[in-house]
């Protein structure tokens, strides 16, 4: 088969200012084709980069009502004005697209040299349309685009796609790929970059293999143009220092596995498919112990001085397996299944990352599955006579490959919770763990208030990332276990908040290490890019990109009846522990609910009024 080759090689591009390139490249898998667009100055300073940048490109390069895997819905992956500059934890990028498990818009991020290859290949954002006739790679380098035959890598997995293609085009080019799960459409599939990061919840690596595109190889060498370095390094210096205090030591030390004993302590530690709050093994699988027995290394991502990741192996009789770890793989697998050997959880994982899926998502539709099946309404024959448990290996390693085959019952739970209880219905619904159809995180909604507003909320779904309201909850100012009208301005602040730290994109363990985000980081944007902002117009961007984000969720067919948490949290009281007794109830939700529309500005069922479009300066985008 002969390769398409289109040497327009990317030139030195002018732009007027600093860390960014102005330009958008648009690839084709249809005709295999691309170009560079022009990206006007307003547009960064209006949106700023990553999930913000984003969320802009979707609205404008999107057909209304796509469906998420048809080869129209954009596959957009867009970089950061801070990538380049050298600054810690600054190595980030954004995956924006609609998403196939909740129809409206999805974003996931994450940390690697794929960042800075993309943004050194001349463009500051790169949009994928169409699906190529067979299984392709898509080579970008100074040379130009190359879409190249990838049949070859059909089926093997995310660690081997990379080392082939490595072993092919030379160890500096960064890959992206797609695992068998990808391949397959599995609705929360992730893409995987340098050695295992995902891309991982809301499901962009359904999309990315519903175009046909098993991987992307980049190499970029293009300078990236930084306003004021002299003052940069100063300030980096600063922030790096900052960075290995007491404000991220948490991180430094146990990682987010050290969530764990701190949350069951609390009781807002999701086990058993959401039906407790504490799990009594939970000092098999806590932070310290997994740290004493499995711990082989720590994990830095690009240009940081964190390194929060945790590698682990497996101790017991088996195949040695090593995998990251992190608290919400660690939650997902293990006490939401009532699992509490570490060896168990780490296969689990380290085979979800090498199919390429959301561990979070995998092990809330397996937690589902099983206690539909316990209750009777799945039968043995769909389940090809396996007797489906809670504590199971068994039950954990085969659903797991049953999902990432779409054989068997796997196929139904490849759709997500949401599609699952919908098909099986009699009831399932109500234990069917998510919002908007993505699955919930490893954070109890009943006994944390705020955070149940803001999972309510999100444009994504059940997020615990484009909001810390958690933090509200275990600060000494809120009672965790009430809901209260002033929850609305603490989840929209929250958002606001993360939505710049996503668009910078600064990583979110570096946040308390400033002393006033808002206007250290708007300096720092000033001294990369030249343009100024106050701390105030920064923290409006944050409101301007979370109004664009519903305003495409509003186009898609949302309706204030998808602002809503699953039965099982409003119905049914934490039944054990420190937190037995305490409920949420739908009155309660829907009035937290109505504080977060006041506080936003917006109508009473949820819509943006024209005169907040206006205010927000996004009346030309409609």
């Amino acid at each position: 088969m002969m390769e398409t080759i289109y040497c327009c090689f990317l030139v030195k591009l002018e732009v007027n200012v600093f860390g960014y390139h102005g330009k958008l490249m648009v690839v084709d898998l249809n005709t295999e084709s691309w170009y560079l667009d022009d990206i006007q100055e307003d547009v960064f300073s209006r949106f700023l980069g990553g999930v913000g940048l984003g969320a802009y490109l979707l609205y404008r390069y999107s057909k209304p009502n796509t469906d998420p895997l048809d080869p129209a819905n954009p596959l957009i992956f867009a970089c950061s004005p801070l990538v380049g500059s050298r600054l810690t934890t600054s190595s980030k990028f954004a995956v924006v697209t609609k998403s196939p498990l909740t129809n409206l818009i999805g974003d996931s991020l994450s940390s690697s040299f794929l960042a800075t290859a993309l943004k050194g290949s001349g463009c500051d954002a790169l949009i994928i349309n169409g699906k190529a006739t067979s299984t392709k790679v898509l080579k970008i380098s100074q040379d130009g685009v190359e879409f190249l035959p990838g049949s070859n890598l059909k089926g093997i997995s995310t660690l081997e796609t990379e080392k082939r293609l490595k072993e092919k085009f030379g160890r500096f080019f960064r890959i992206a790929c797609i695992g068998p799960a990808g391949e397959n459409l599995v609705k929360f599939a992730s893409i995987t970059n340098d050695g295992g990061r995902q891309a991982a919840r809301t499901g962009p690596g359904a999309v990315m293999g519903s175009k046909n595109l098993k991987a992307i190889a980049v190499r970029g060498n293009h300078p990236i143009p930084v306003f004021d370095q002299n003052s940069l390094e100063n300030i980096g210096q600063n922030l790096t220092k900052k960075s290995l205090g007491p404000a991220t030591e948490k991180y430094r030390t146990l990682g987010t596995i050290a969530n764990v004993s701190v949350f069951n302590r609390l009781g807002v530690l999701p086990t058993l498919n959401f039906q407790q709050s504490t799990f009594e093994q939970a000092d098999e699988i806590s932070g310290e112990s997994i740290s004493d027995s499995h711990l082989i290394s720590n994990a830095h991502c690009a240009n940081c001085t964190i390194g929060c990741e945790r590698i682990l192996t497996t101790n017991d009789s088996k195949e040695v397996t090593k995998s990251r770890m992190e608290y919400e793989s660690l939650f997902a697998l293990g006490p939401l299944l009532g699992i509490s050997d570490p060896n168990i959880i780490i296969r689990a994982a380290s085979f979800c990352d090498l199919v390429g899926m959301d561990s979070i998502s995998a092990g809330v539709s397996i937690a589902w599955a099983v206690e539909t099946f316990e209750k009777g309404l799945i039968s043995l024959d769909e389940t090809d006579g396996i007797t489906l448990k809670f504590n199971d290996e068994k039950t954990l390693m085969f659903l797991l490959e049953l999902i990432s085959k779409r054989q068997g019952i796997g196929n139904l739970l490849a759709e997500g919770t949401r599609i699952a209880s919908q098909k099986i219905g009699k009831g399932s619904e109500q234990w069917a763990m998510h919002v908007k159809g993505l699955e919930m995180p490893g954070y109890e909604p009943r006994n944390l208030k705020t955070m149940a507003l803001a999972l309510t909320v999100s444009t994504r779904g059940a997020c615990h990332n484009r909001a810390s309201a958690y933090e509200a909850d275990f600060s000494a100012n809120v009672d965790r276990t009430t809901s209260g009208p002033d929850r609305g301005m603490i989840v929209k602040e929250s958002e606001d908040f993360s939505a710049v730290i996503d668009s910078l994109i600064w990583c979110k363990f570096l946040r308390k290490a400033f002393d006033d985000f808002y206007e250290e980081s708007s300096e720092i944007f000033y001294r990369v890019t030249g343009i100024k902002m106050t701390a105030n117009e920064l923290k409006r961007s944050g409101e301007r990109i979370n109004n664009i984000r519903k305003m495409f969720n509003i186009r898609e067919g949302w309706t204030r009846s998808d602002d809503a948490l699953p039965s099982r949290v409003t119905s049914e009281v934490l039944p054990t522990g420190v937190s037995k007794g305490v409920g949420l109830s739908v009155s309660e939700l829907n009035q937290m609910i109505d504080s977060y529309y006041y506080a936003r500005g917006w109508s009473k069922d949820g819509n943006i009024p024209s005169k907040k479009i206006d205010e927000l300066g996004l009346s030309d985008i409609m």
